[in-house]
């Protein structure tokens, strides 16, 4: 415990201004708080806030507006990337109509709602949603061409608090928290680094990463300080890791709202991910001291994660509950551990084997967002009950892709988006989530939905299915080629003013060595992978024939 302790003790605060009177508040008084861009900090409260030093970094707090409009989806067209896929004409088609739709829901900040960006809204209730904007940015990068989508993020950043905290919920016409701050629901899950991590290699922004590194470093300390046990491991709530109605707390608890007195496994998993991610942004800044702490905690969660939240027995990782006992659910939340180094390769052989289990987690739609043989589960998903979601799916496919089990991410990647694919095209648009059992939205899930079922059509297709992804901080493509028809994308971005064109010819077999052609602006280096083999190719501006 003692580097657990050093990071608590070393979270770089300051002491805050003294609270004032409810009195002084009604009188119309405004406290030193109030006088701060703190628009969401709520008036029939005392101040308590014990101020981050972070937080005076953050150049997002109270930045001046930026209003851009989105251009017509006909002009955005013509600067998206340009996906082919011959004898899949419905992929294509899947692909426009979410950008169709992505470009619907963009919407410029409400009148003093304080939000200081135009944004994409999450499809739901007309708030922002931190988990959900995590994962439509994910998809949203290819499109920064025709629109900075990036700055959805931004907004967040602004409506950080004194002591680090970010809501996980923002009202869209008030900009005001949707949570007190010590709520168990009031934030998570912290995945926006992971985000800003790929805007990152796609783009190579460094002077985003010096304005965020603040940012998300105060708001990894709060939920240090704000959301641990005594022991150092983490805690949430069903709506706090956004998979609201999973059954994972004891039956005396509230599914939804309470933490149940419980270790809560994702939120352990993330944060051990997302510390990486600082440090790997700390060294980029080179803000050596900042991510001393943050090496530590890293230390002692992957250590405690092995050893309080492993199950040998069964190969799978679950919650703890307050006496030492561990849960009994096998949630998808699980699969986080794709993104650490937790478990041993055999030890992460037997867990991934739980995906390839038709009693589980391999149904007719994969993946589930809990097993098929858990009294809980239901055939129409009732949301986390069973529901196929394409954000977990789209940790799960490039998780597995992470650790290198390529054929089962391509295996799934595949059948999740033929999936979507046959839904889309009975209906003509994309859902909420999905049913697990039939070809099917899920139960009451919502239609037009880009949001984060934008990655389905997207991402999974450019990065899962046709393998394409882009590290610029080593210069390098990676394409991992395992789809035989002939498939390719023009206009793909890459750096401040890379674009690139890939074309594979059709194959007979997977493991024949692809025919393909890369047209770049830029030079960099190919890294090519097949079932039969592999290259490391350099690739100069213009055409590429390989």
């Amino acid at each position: 415990m003692d580097s657990r302790r050093k990071f608590l003790r070393n979270t770089a605060l300051i002491a805050a201004s003294a609270a004032v009177p409810n009195a002084a508040l009604k009188a119309g008084t405004k406290s030193p708080a109030e006088k701060l861009p703190d628009a969401d900090i709520q008036s029939e409260y005392k101040n308590t806030y014990i101020k981050n030093i972070f937080v005076t970094e953050n150049e997002f707090r109270g930045a001046d507006t930026s209003v851009i409009a989105a251009p017509p989806f006909s002009q955005a067209k013509e600067l998206l990337p340009l996906p082919t896929w011959k004898g899949n004409d419905l992929a294509i088609e899947m692909y426009w109509k979410a950008w169709e739709i992505a470009f619907k829901n963009i919407k410029a900040p409400a009148k003093d709602s304080g939000f200081i960006c135009s944004y994409i809204d999450t499809a739901y209730n007309g708030n922002i949603f931190m988990w959900d904007s995590t994962f439509i940015t994910m998809f949203a990068r290819y499109g920064s061409r025709a629109y900075p989508f990036q700055q959805t993020l931004n907004n967040f950043y602004a409506k950080q608090h004194p002591d680090g905290f970010i809501c996980r919920e923002i009202w869209g016409e008030t900009g005001g928290d949707c949570f007190h701050r010590y709520d168990p629901t009031s934030t998570g899950p912290n995945l926006i680094p992971w985000s800003e991590l790929e805007y990152y290699r796609q783009f190579g922004d460094l002077n985003r990463i010096h304005k965020i590194f603040p940012v998300l470093c105060a708001y990894y300390q709060w939920l240090g300080l704000n959301r641990t046990w005594q022991d150092g491991s983490y805690w949430s709530s069903g709506w706090g890791t956004g998979m609201d109605n999973q059954p994972r707390v004891q039956k005396k608890y509230n599914p939804i709202y309470s933490n149940g007195h419980m270790t809560w496994l994702d939120t352990c998993l993330q944060q051990l991910y997302i510390g990486k991610i600082l440090i790997d942004f700390g060294f980029y800044t080179e803000r050596w001291q900042e991510i001393e702490d943050i090496e530590e905690e890293t230390k002692f969660l992957k250590k405690y994660i092995r050893e309080k939240l492993w199950d040998p027995k069964t190969a799978f990782l679950y919650d703890r509950y307050a006496d030492g006992s561990l849960g009994t659910l096998k949630s998808i939340g699980a699969y986080w551990a794709l993104w650490t180094d937790v478990l041993e390769p055999e030890e992460l052989k037997r867990f991934v084997a739980h995906l390839n289990d038709p009693k589980t987690f391999a149904r007719k739609h994969p993946i589930p967002s809990i097993p098929a043989d858990h009294e809980k589960y239901q055939a129409d998903g009732r949301y986390w009950q069973g529901g196929v979601w394409a954000p977990t799916n789209y940790m799960v496919i490039s998780g597995l892709r992470n650790k290198n089990f390529h054929a089962q991410a391509f295996d799934l990647a595949i059948k999740h988006h033929q999936q979507v694919g046959q839904v889309f095209k009975d209906t003509g648009t994309f859902f909420e989530y999905y049913a697990p059992e039939t070809t099917s939205p899920g139960f009451l899930a919502r239609p037009e939905f880009i949001g984060w079922t934008g990655l389905v059509p997207i991402s999974i297709m450019f990065e899962c299915i046709f393998g394409i992804t882009s590290n610029l901080q080593q210069q390098q493509i990676n394409w991992d080629v395992r789809l035989t028809d002939e498939h390719g994308i023009e206009r793909y971005p890459l750096g401040k003013d890379g674009l690139l064109t890939f074309h594979c010819a059709a194959r007979t077999n997977p493991k024949q060595r692809p025919q393909i052609r890369i047209e770049s602006t830029i030079p960099l280096k190919l890294k090519l992978t097949w079932p039969g083999g592999a290259e490391t190719i350099d690739i100069k501006p213009g055409t590429n024939k390989v």
